[in-house]
């Protein structure tokens, strides 16, 4: 999800810079003029002109007066408008679990936020782009946006600015530098010891302005500097010029003259690859955002392109500069710029294979879901966390290709499997837009609907809607009895004993526990059903008193999910734990279950997990006297339940106990004492805060540090 600092000072996710900025001083000036002036703020261009990279330079620059840092949200994988609020919230980071629309979340997150939001690449959303940011520039008075786009929004206040490609020198070679700089510079990082000379400078010149000083452009070109002599690279452009036809007209919607050195230089450097790399090129086009080459292989190769040569056609394309290579702790990965995809795109649809390569990229991603589903009540939760979040992009991409292809549910079963993505990485309402979509168009009884069905209604229980959540489980009750689906028949079961422990139904849900654990057989392997309905069980032992009883089920969960490997839920079983030894008074027991629990909470990113841990944390501290610690940890804790939503997912229990520390805390600081600890709290950085409540010892929590 990005930086998890959603309290800290000078927040922010803009990735640091690869690669020098040449020039462009005076549009960074007259950028950061028309940001001081005004909130709605759309730098336009042709594709390759450097719109985003002008934008992440302003940004860094403009990021210390924004007292809550500069958010990127990069829009360019994204298929669909109405996930540009979803991509908003992912970016800040915001994992808000209610039920409300997410334009509305983030409105009213950003109410009293002064911050600067850069959308990156719009012109395909335009519409969805120019709703979104009217209505938070309406709910935030304090938020700018940035935005970069091939034409602009259309907002009444937005101001926009053309960004020109790099000045020219003269024919002579006189005048400014700023394209030759760049050439000089992007060929030298790949030919060692690459200098402007007396001797290639008028070739160089001649390059720079066949190519009309387009960054994308010159990059391309300099990638080619180290096969060929700048002459023959001119010679060649001079060629292609000439033999530009018409199916080249669609990759950019730009006008002349900047479109045709794009083309040119992009279609230049299509001819220069081999056969096979251009078809692999093609074929890559159909992923969104990056990707590994065991998902290339799976998804590009055939007799034409085995799968055996596919890592040296990806290396020689990243030499190329066709592909970006992007070395990652879980391995490499590759990713194309969006005007190169745009061209591999042209390809594809001109070779006849888009909606064959579109099926076998959902056909891949639908695959690894249901592996990530089977897996994930095993040791590697952390891999398929990883992994899941790495392809979060081409999800979005499989599930979009399936809901426009209805008729064999796999929208129904993609969005289903992923559930272990929606849940514990704090993305509840795109998994819930997305189960919902599939459900309207998938509307004939199934056990894949079944699924669907429980699986929509737990995203909305977590987010505190348990209303609406019945809604979902009784359809899938009545329609697994019908179909004889009993493993439905049980997930909707789970779903009411969650409504009823949220409500505070005790009794029901401890029936409904009990009736589950009933008919559990452990020679089956673990079950969400039945590990909820272990915590619930435990839970209602822990309301009424029964301690002995709690402890027992938290250990057999316990127990049964070490058998297992399983952390996820093992880490809920040490937070339900460390409330049973709260409620006997035994504070440091309770901290220690807590810091377990938050140490493998932090590392999945489930965020309801990591705030009720620190409200644990808190409530410990409160009762053993230390109040002020106490303040700081709820003000922590706060800062995460404000982008889940419903506090405490409104379970009763929950939300007595933090008010009774509140008041504990209040009391033995007073209360001015206690709103200046707590909003310590709240403005220390997330990363900062746990490590310091993972080890009290080892660090003091710092409220101005950056988590960058």
């Amino acid at each position: 999800m990005g930086t998890m600092n959603m309290g800290g000072r000078h927040a922010g996710n803009l990735p640091p810079e690869m690669t020098s900025l040449v020039g462009r001083r005076g549009e960074l000036a007259h950028i950061r003029r028309l940001c001081g002036e005004h909130r709605m703020v759309t730098l336009t261009g042709v594709g390759g002109v450097g719109k985003t990279r002008l934008a992440l330079r302003a940004a860094a620059l403009m990021e210390p007066g924004y007292a809550d840092g500069a958010w990127l949200v990069a829009l360019s994988a994204l298929d669909e408008g109405a996930l540009v609020p979803y991509a908003i919230a992912e970016a800040l980071p915001l994992a808000d679990r209610t039920t409300r629309p997410m334009t509305e979340v983030l409105g009213e997150y950003l109410m009293d936020r002064h911050l600067l939001l850069v959308l990156d690449t719009c012109e395909h959303l335009i519409d969805a782009c120019a709703r979104t940011a009217r209505e938070l520039l309406a709910a935030a008075p304090r938020l700018s946006i940035l935005a970069t786009s091939r034409r602009p929004l259309g907002l009444p206040d937005e101001q926009v600015l053309g960004i020109d490609p790099l000045p020219l020198p003269d024919a002579a070679g006189g005048g400014r530098q700023d394209a030759v700089t760049l050439l000089a510079e992007r060929t030298a990082a790949v030919v060692p010891g690459f200098t402007v000379t007396d001797g290639n400078r008028a070739e160089v010149v001649r390059l720079c302005r066949r190519l009309e000083g387009l960054p994308l452009a010159i990059e391309l070109a300099a990638a080619r500097l180290r096969e060929l002599p700048a002459q023959e690279l001119c010679d060649r452009l001079d060629d292609r010029f000439a033999l530009l036809g018409d199916v080249e007209a669609e990759v950019l919607d730009a006008d002349p003259p900047w479109h045709q050195a794009l083309r040119t230089a992009v279609g230049w450097s299509h001819e220069l690859c081999t056969p096979e790399e251009r078809l692999l090129w093609a074929r890559a086009s159909a992923f969104a955002g990056s990707f590994d080459d065991r998902a290339a292989a799976e998804v590009c190769a055939d007799a034409l392109l085995p799968a055996a040569g596919i890592p040296d056609l990806l290396a020689g394309l990243a030499d190329k500069s066709i592909l970006i290579w992007a070395p990652t702790g879980g391995g490499e990965r590759y990713l194309m710029l969006d005007t190169i995809r745009e061209y591999g795109a042209m390809w594809l649809r001109a070779l006849g294979e888009q909606e064959e390569l579109r099926r076998r990229h959902r056909d891949y991603f639908l695959a690894m879901a249901r592996r990530g589903d089977t897996a994930w009540f095993g040791p590697d939760q952390v891999s398929w966390i990883d992994r899941t979040t790495a392809e979060h992009e081409n999800l979005r991409t499989a599930l979009d290709f399936s809901l426009a292809t209805p008729g064999d549910h796999a929208a129904l079963e993609l969005a289903a499997a992923l559930w272990f993505f929606w849940y514990p990485c704090g993305f509840l309402r795109e998994g819930q837009h997305y189960l919902e979509r599939a459900l309207e168009l998938d509307t004939e009884p199934s056990v894949v609907r079944n699924r669907a069905l429980w699986v929509c209604s737990l995203m909305l229980m977590v987010q505190g809607d348990p209303t609406a959540g019945m809604a979902w489980a009784a359809e899938c009750a009545g329609i697994a009895e019908q179909l004889g689906d009993p493993a439905a028949a049980l997930a909707a079961q789970a779903m009411v004993m969650a409504a009823a422990t949220i409500r505070g139904d005790l009794a029901l849900a401890l029936a409904l526990a009990e009736s589950l654990l009933a008919v559990h057989r452990p020679e089956h392997g673990l079950s969400l059903p039945t590990l909820l309905a272990r915590l619930g069980q435990s839970h209602v032992h822990t309301a009424r008193g029964r301690v002995e009883e709690a402890i027992e089920t938290l250990e057999a969960m316990r127990a049964e999910c070490d058998r297992h490997g399983e952390r996820w839920m093992r880490a809920y079983a040490e937070l339900f734990r460390a409330q049973v030894e709260l409620s006997l008074g035994h504070f440091e027991a309770a901290e220690g279950f807590a810091r377990a629990a938050l140490a493998v909470k932090h590392r999945l990113r489930d965020n309801i997990g990591i705030a009720l841990a620190l409200d644990v944390l808190a409530c410990a501290a409160s009762a053993s006297g230390q109040a002020e610690l106490a303040a700081r940890r709820l003000g922590l804790a706060q800062q995460v339940w404000d982008t889940i939503g419903r506090a405490q997912i409104g379970i009763r229990q929950w939300v007595s106990a933090r008010e009774r520390c509140e008041r504990q805390a209040r009391e033995l600081l007073g209360d001015r004492a206690y709103r200046a600890a707590y909003r310590a709290g709240y403005d220390t950085g997330l990363e900062t805060g746990i490590l310091h409540a993972l080890d009290p010892a080892a660090s003091a929590p710092d409220r101005t540090a950056p988590d960058r």
